[in-house]
């Protein structure tokens, strides 16, 4: 299943919500070198229930907006 996402970095704390039709995942962690993708992986996947290792960003790795990919 893919899912399109909205990461808003520096966040005083983290989240996922839904806002105007979009998911939107709030981390604490800044966006330098891939920690805020790394922070977001781990909320996606424990919002889905699954390991965070079945998450894996297919687009968008320096945008705010991203394509994230979940196994079942």
């Amino acid at each position: 299943m893919r899912i399109r996402v909205k990461v808003i970095p520096k966040s005083k704390s983290p989240s996922i919500t839904e806002e105007y039709g979009e998911i939107v995942v709030r981390v604490r962690s800044s966006p330098e070198r891939g920690k805020a993708n790394e922070e977001a992986i781990k909320i996606i996947a424990k919002h889905f229930g699954v390991s965070p290792s079945k998450v894996r960003l297919v687009r968008g790795t320096t945008s705010r907006n991203k394509v994230f990919e979940i196994e079942e």
